[in-house]
């Protein structure tokens, strides 16, 4: 009977480490000695994938702020679509143009040979979004994230701001996040790599009036303006430089060749002009506040009680 109580307490205490509420306090040595070659291999993958694919980093930024931004950064966003389970890969603004999960699954997979069952998926994304971008700026990302064993399609569909939103509702939807204005703009500074389909830009580049005629005429030309017409043609969110990131995508803001009405109405004569502009001319500036507020989205977490995981796979809960 002793021996069958120690097996029961021994089990319930593996399940307590299993399933823990919410994240602990993240560090960026989180992983030394479980898996201490874990930046190695996400970093080596990342490469690969971008040789392969330019867009990759930018479809890894939109990973990353789509899931932080619903519920805290859980991984939640990777988890598939059940007969049982109806996860956020099919909300409005994932279906069809959130990228990359067969990147995540490829890295899970090779930290999984190295170090199973110890690293979770949530910081395997944040690192992997870090290391996308990580030829031009860099910061430092702290680890110990778990892993959502539920997700809300309803939140993404409601939290998640649109790219008609207007400049009210941006600094709205940031500020329920703790995000202020100025941060909510840098992080909009992704946007300097990437692409966006013609469904959210048609109506800014046929009925919006501050906007270049030149650039306009250009993205019509492979955006019809027939609703259903060409809807995922994709153009750049950076005319000038769409794979490095920089900060030449504010100096489109300035010339009236914000891509998305989310984008112009940053620098439309309102609260954010002045800061647009002071990024617009001072790159290094844009980079080191763009790197600051990454760490703090980074940092959002579950609500406190929310049970979590380590997956073993990224699409499913264990």
């Amino acid at each position: 009977m002793a021996a069958i109580h120690v097996k029961l307490f021994t089990l319930f205490s593996f399940l307590a480490l299993l399933f823990t509420s919410s994240h602990g306090q993240l560090s960026t040595n989180f992983y030394a000695t479980t898996c201490p070659n874990l930046t190695t291999i996400v970093r080596g993958a990342m490469t690969q994938a971008l040789s392969s694919d330019s867009r990759i980093a930018a479809s890894f930024l939109r990973l990353f702020f789509h899931d932080c931004f619903v519920n805290g950064c859980d991984a939640s966003i990777l988890l598939d679509d059940t007969a049982t389970f109806t996860g956020e890969k099919n909300a409005g603004p994932n279906a069809g143009t959130a990228r990359g999960y067969e990147v995540v699954d490829t890295i899970k997979s090779q930290v999984e040979a190295s170090c199973s069952g110890v690293v979770s998926c949530a910081d395997i994304l944040a690192l992997a979004t870090r290391d996308g971008v990580v030829l031009v700026t860099r910061w430092t990302v702290p680890l110990g994230r778990r892993d959502a064993r539920t997700a809300s399609q309803s939140a993404a569909n409601s939290q998640l701001p649109s790219p008609s939103s207007t400049l009210a509702q941006l600094i709205t939807s940031f500020s329920n996040k703790g995000f202020s204005a100025a941060e909510m703009t840098v992080l909009s500074g992704s946007h300097t790599i990437g692409q966006a389909g013609c469904a959210s830009f048609r109506n800014r580049i046929y009925n919006q009036a501050n906007i270049d005629p030149a650039f306009a005429t250009t993205r019509r030309a492979n955006c019809p303006s027939t609703s259903g017409s060409g809807d995922r043609n994709l153009a750049p969110l950076d005319v000038q430089t769409p794979t490095r990131f920089e900060n030449a995508y504010f100096q489109n803001l300035v010339a009236q060749r914000g891509l998305l009405n989310s984008d112009q109405v940053l620098f439309n004569n309102g609260s954010q002009d002045a800061l647009v502009r002071t990024y617009s001319q001072n790159n290094a500036r844009f980079l080191a506040d763009f790197a600051a507020a990454m760490v703090k989205m980074g940092n959002l977490s579950p609500a406190s009680g929310t049970v979590t995981e380590i997956r073993r796979n990224c699409r499913r809960t264990n």
